[in-house]
């Protein structure tokens, strides 16, 4: 690869991932990916690669943390699986650049429309394939300004993405002509203008347009700030009980409590003093309380089956329901093909592995809520499912633990912050270290969390019942353009550019 070709595929990699760390650069999204247009044309797959190998690298750097201290991987065995997880997302990057190239080459097709179109196909193979790992998705760039990302209700982060790659298209086109000395495209500056003159007025309008429905509900997310390395030592249950009971008392005001993923380190479904200590508390302040648990079933066969839920009781103790994680974090709640990888421990501590359950809205307070268990607030498909099953609000319980005192927490906050928009819903947050939130339809932050602090946020939310466009449609946009992206690379097939 030719040296300009690397600094600009360098150059892409960086630009993108600045956002991802400091979200006040939001801006740079929209030229991020304007040196790799440029000069990625004579080996587009390496130079997708490159830039997406850099900005994977930068966005991700905390999974080293998590495989090293929780992993008990060594740092010669954790680099090489990170910079294998870097390179296949990167991958992702690589096919897209190549597929715009052939398909402008072959069809002789604008960029303006390639880009758009096969990097938002792209974003959504990685979205699913594998189970799924959509963490990086360029859109969430633009979190910094979630007026920009208001459109997402219509169909999705599609549509502010696909208006994010035509802003660079645009603006590489631009460069181009400048270069060259040709007319610009008058018209695609015009159209683009208009469309992101729409998208901001739209946002505007959505983020003023919050109806306050129905009955308030105050609600206290609890962040107990439980070491992880303590969290599943039998020795430390009752210091782990005596703070989330303590943090709850304090908030008797709060209709709802709201624990963290695995609030309870011991099997509440078992019943035993812990359970009924939940339970007191409960009774005591008269308060429902949804937390998370351990779980399991019995299998016809006989062997357990073990859950990853959340459980939720009324004010008089009874339980009014469970709803289940059902999309797995690899290699932190199970070991895929766990007979080969023989040396790689699972991230979660305590029990064996976890499998798939039954995701349900719950009775809380007068509000069906849509539970989402930590890494399943990344995916828009199980919030979008949660709300089509009726979740007038959605609760994500987490442990963002893991990540310690990096870039991750925030960034795994702003994929939840999208889900609202998405869904034009209430979310909130309970992580057992941070970052804990209230978060109104629009995305907007109401109260947090500081990171690595015992507290609790007090808040009030609302449960609605309207339903947003893409509520009712899901992901129609990217699958109907996954089909037009097959049909002109069958339509290009006679020959092969060059890689």
């Amino acid at each position: 690869m030719a040296r300009p070709e690397m600094l600009a595929a360098i150059a892409s990699g960086i630009l993108l991932a600045l956002p991802f760390h400091w979200p006040a650069c939001y801006g740079l999204a929209f030229v991020a990916l304007v040196p790799l247009m440029l000069h990625g044309r004579r080996r587009p797959w390496r130079s997708g690669l490159l830039a997406g190998a850099v900005f994977y690298a930068l966005v991700l750097y905390w999974i080293n943390l998590v495989m090293v201290r929780f992993g008990q991987l060594p740092w010669a065995l954790a680099l090489p699986l990170y910079l294998l997880l870097v390179l296949y997302l990167a991958g992702f990057w690589g096919a897209a650049c190549w597929c715009c190239e052939r398909l402008r080459q072959r069809l002789r097709l604008s960029p303006l429309l390639l880009w758009p179109v096969v990097w938002l196909v792209a974003e959504y193979g990685r979205s699913w394939l594998l189970t799924g790992f959509p963490w990086g998705n360029p859109v969430y760039a633009l979190m910094g300004q979630p007026l920009l990302l208001q459109s997402a209700d219509l169909a999705g982060l599609w549509l502010p993405l696909a208006l994010l790659l035509l802003v660079n298209a645009l603006v590489a086109q631009l460069w181009t002509c400048v270069r060259q000395d040709r007319p610009w495209p008058r018209g695609a500056l015009l159209l683009t203008g208009l469309l992101l003159l729409a998208n901001s007025l739209y946002g505007v309008w959505r983020g003023q347009s919050v109806a306050e429905d129905g009955e308030p509900l105050r609600v206290a997310l609890i962040q107990g700030n439980i070491d992880q390395d303590l969290k599943w030592n039998p020795a430390h249950l009752e210091e782990t009980l005596q703070r989330y009971e303590n943090l709850s008392r304090q908030a008797p005001a709060a209709a709802l409590l709201v624990w963290p993923e695995s609030a309870t380190p011991f099997f509440y479904q078992s019943g035993g003093a812990a359970a009924e200590r939940v339970r007191q508390l409960a009774r005591q302040g008269r308060q429902t309380l949804l937390f998370g648990s351990p779980a399991y079933d019995n299998a016809s066969d006989g062997r357990r089956r073990y859950l990853n839920s959340a459980f939720a009781i009324d004010s008089e103790g009874r339980l009014l329901g469970r709803s289940d994680k059902v999309h797995l974090v690899p290699f932190g709640e199970y070991v895929p093909l766990a007979r080969l990888l023989t040396f790689v421990d699972k991230l979660a501590e305590g029990i064996g592995d976890f499998m798939p359950g039954q995701m349900r809205p719950l009775p809380l307070a007068g509000v069906a809520g849509g539970v989402l268990i930590c890494y399943e607030a990344i995916f828009p498909e199980l919030a979008r499912q949660q709300v089509a099953q009726g979740a007038q609000l959605l609760v994500n319980l987490t442990n963002d633990a893991w990540f310690g005192r990096t870039a991750a927490p925030w960034q795994h906050l702003a994929m939840a912050r999208l889900r609202a928009i998405e869904n034009r819903r209430y979310l909130v947050r309970s992580a057992n270290s941070g970052i804990s939130a209230i978060i109104d339809p629009a995305g907007r932050l109401l109260a947090h969390s500081p990171l690595f602090v015992a507290t609790s946020v007090e808040g009030v939310v609302y449960g609605r019942t309207d339903l947003s466009l893409y509520s009712r449609l899901g992901d129609l946009v990217p699958r109907c353009l996954t089909l037009v992206v097959l049909l002109w690379l069958w339509q290009s097939r006679r020959s092969l550019p060059a890689f």
